[in-house]
């Protein structure tokens, strides 16, 4: 049984290669988008909506207020990273229930991918609260000793993101191959669906944690402006 969806190769030509993981990752993009347009294109504002327009406010309507509570205004500028981010992780950890599927998020290629996309939404948004000046000089706070920790910080940060969600993956994948080859059905079908479970969790932890290391940069302009106002308002 291999382990990683990267293990299972169609095409190589060089360092070139299309496997297992790119093929799983593009499809689940792809019945993202096609579920995504099929729900939305009958939108409707009255109080007869369909049982799947419910399902995808309910689920929006979730995911707002998570943003929100961590300190995230308005939710609205954030839920289209944040919750594509999770509704991604969540629907690859879900699809374990078919049969010889493996799951992108086993592949440290695909895990470094999403903590790369975090790395850079953090900045990004930085940026764009803050304006890049601001967002440059939390990097020398509250001393210029504190730049080499501060950018050691995002970097680790990065790593520990890719390497917590691929190893809790990839752990239940090698529980199923080593209890696959003691019993062939009962603890197969149990793991799968402790999988189910630690699929959703490890998806909410992650994009959880991307809420919170983008809070972190932004809220900083939030406390910088409250003394401005202040003494503005004093003068």
């Amino acid at each position: 049984m291999k382990l990683s969806p990267d293990q299972t190769v169609f095409w190589q030509h060089g360092f070139v290669h299309i496997n297992l993981t790119i093929i799983t990752s593009w499809a689940i993009m792809a019945l993202l988008i096609a579920i995504s347009g099929l729900i939305t294109r009958k939108i409707r504002t009255d109080f007869r909506i369909s049982r799947w327009q419910c399902i995808l406010e309910m689920l929006v309507t979730t995911i707002n207020n998570e943003i929100k509570d961590i300190g995230l205004n308005p939710p609205s500028d954030y839920i289209g990273f944040l919750g594509t981010l999770f509704l991604f992780i969540a629907t690859a950890n879900l699809c374990i229930i078919l049969p010889w599927y493996q799951a992108p998020t086993g592949s440290l290629s695909t895990t470094a991918a999403l903590a790369i996309c975090v790395f850079f939404a953090v900045p990004f948004f930085g940026v764009e609260k803050r304006g890049i000046l601001n967002y440059l000089k939390s990097f020398v706070e509250p001393t210029f000793i504190m730049l080499p920790f501060n950018i050691i910080s995002e970097l680790s940060r990065t790593l520990a993101l890719a390497v917590r969600l691929f190893g809790n993956i990839m752990s239940g994948g090698m529980i199923v191959a080593i209890l696959l080859s003691i019993s062939p059905f009962i603890f197969p079908v149990v793991m799968k669906a402790l999988g189910l479970l630690t699929g959703m969790v490890q998806a909410y932890i992650f994009s959880i944690l991307a809420t919170v290391y983008i809070a972190a940069v932004v809220q900083k302009v939030k406390e910088k402006d409250k003394p401005l106002t202040v003494n503005k308002i004093s003068k």
